[in-house]
């Protein structure tokens, strides 16, 4: 994911999209401490998106305390 697909998206769309990256990683977790985990790169993609989701959002926070 990349941060100009994220710019189209609204407030509610950013959290959404926060809570089921979040789950994923939750559940990768999980398959990683019962050694199931087949691709274990994931877990530093998803990382790195919830990171770039949370930006985003900060930075419409940011520009709604400006306004």
């Amino acid at each position: 994911m990349k941060m100009s697909e994220l710019e189209d998206l609204t407030m509610t769309e950013l959290l959404a999209k926060s809570r089921d990256l979040r789950q994923e990683l939750f559940n990768l977790k999980l398959q990683k401490a019962s050694s199931q985990l087949e691709k274990p790169a994931r877990i530093k993609v998803l990382r790195r998106d919830i990171s770039r989701v949370e930006t985003r959002i900060s930075q419409l926070k940011k520009n709604q305390q400006a306004a």
